[in-house]
């Protein structure tokens, strides 16, 4: 289990929605450092935040913010794209891979930059941020990079502990931020999210479920298709 009260810990995408949060709620656990991240470093609205420019589709940036990083022990993964690609057949091929390498490999990019400053730095934990469209493809391209990023999670977890690095995985429905603006349906208060993805940090959680709609959902997975899919047997 790691302790938020003192940690060092760098959140990407940081500047407004789900990431903002977590800066803002960071700062109430009594976080000694956190690094916000953002394309442009000037959006970061936190005054205590250490603003950190970052692209993590380009492996430069990436290796330059880990090497003005050095010491980080906890790394949440939050940064995130959905740019509508939503069938397989008619998006453009460009969208979905943009989707991909934001949301699959940005995430594996950050993790294999920080992995070993967190091992150095006496260990630590990741929080990556998945979607409850890890479980069920209604989404398009969107829901396929979220299942590859959450089984991508379940394999760093095993591939971590023995290096002192927990992983934790967020799931979530809609969360009232800019991603959501235009669905008409219940969401989730962004810092309340926030605040449960940090609980799973502290105590050590494997998955978090942020809300009823990921319980289901994920409760959904041993049943039949026709549950999460049930447009399949109409």
């Amino acid at each position: 289990m790691t302790s938020l009260k003192n940690a060092v810990v760098l959140v990407t995408g940081g500047s407004r929605g789900l990431g903002k949060a977590f800066v803002d709620e960071l700062f109430e656990r009594g976080a000694a450092k956190v690094y916000a991240t953002a394309r442009d470093p000037l959006a970061i609205p936190h005054r205590d935040a250490v603003p950190l420019a970052l692209e993590i589709t380009d492996p430069a940036s990436v290796a330059a913010a880990a090497a003005q990083a050095q010491d980080v022990t906890v790394l949440i993964n939050n940064a995130g794209v959905e740019l509508g690609a939503t069938s397989f057949l008619h998006a453009p091929e460009e969208d979905i891979r943009r989707e991909f390498e934001i949301n699959f490999y940005g995430q594996l990019r950050m993790t294999r930059a920080f992995a070993p400053i967190i091992e150095r730095n006496g260990g630590g934990h990741l929080l990556n941020i998945h979607s409850v469209l890890s479980w069920v493809g209604v989404a398009g391209s969107y829901s396929a990079t979220k299942a590859a990023q959450w089984s991508q999670t379940n394999s760093l977890r095993l591939e971590l502990r023995p290096r002192g690095i927990g992983v934790t995985g967020l799931h979530a429905g809609y969360i009232d931020t800019d991603m959501a603006t235009d669905v008409d349906a219940p969401k989730s208060d962004p810092r309340e999210v926030a605040a449960l993805g940090l609980n799973g940090i502290e105590s050590g959680a494997h998955e978090v479920l942020a809300d009823d709609l990921s319980h289901r959902v994920k409760a959904g997975l041993a049943d039949d298709l026709e549950v999460l899919y049930p447009q399949l047997f109409a």
